[in-house]
This record gives structure tokens, sequence and C-alpha cells, in this order.
């Protein structure tokens, strides 16, 4: 089943996981013991974001390795970057009001 990435990243234990991995990768054990929940919940939190393609994972010997998938970060950050503009426009009305106000207050 292909899930949704912004179902996946919706859950802070996700977004969690995906910040320990993104350096470097991690076995599902190492990655639980950075929470206070079970492993079998941990696995549950992976699986999904394995679903929706934000993680990889490799065989090393016995041992699977997780892994960020950084380029299916992009399509989070197209989707965020109409909201960049809005704000950078926003926030230009905003200086430029900023600076009438304060060269009126400069005249006598």
């Amino acid at each position: 089943m292909k899930r949704d990435i912004f179902q996946a990243i919706a859950d802070p234990t996700r977004r969690a996981i995906m910040v320990l991995i993104a350096a470097h990768g991690m076995t599902p054990n190492a990655i639980a013991d950075h929470f206070e929940m079970t492993r079998q919940a941990t696995s549950k939190h992976i699986q999904i974001l394995n679903e929706c393609g934000l993680v990889t994972q490799q065989k090393q010997g016995r041992e699977i390795i997780y892994q960020l998938r950084l380029e299916k970060m992009q399509e989070i950050d197209v989707w965020l970057e109409q909201f960049r503009k809005l704000w950078e426009d926003r926030f230009s009305q905003l200086d430029a009001l900023l600076n009438t106000l304060k060269s009126g207050d400069r005249e006598p």
C-alpha cells in the first residue's frame, strides 16, 4: 500500500525518526532505543515511512539499516515553496510599512 508522504510526516514520532536517520542509517533497534515505546510500535512507524518512500532499507549482514531518502523530501519542499513565497511577500510588506513609519517619526 502506498501512503501519502504528508500523512507520514504528520506524526511527531515519525518526524523524530527522520531526524535520527538523516545523518546516518540506523537499525530498527537503535532507532527504538531513542523512544519510550515498544519496538513493535517503532517498527510500525518505520513501516509507514517506508511505505511512502521516505526511507530505504539496506541489509548489512544480519542487520537491516534504515536511511532517509533526502530526494523524497523534495516533494515536501516543493509544496512548502508556495507558502515560503507568501511569507516573504508579507515580510517585505511589513518591512516597507515599518520603514515608512520609522521615517515618519523623524519628521518634525
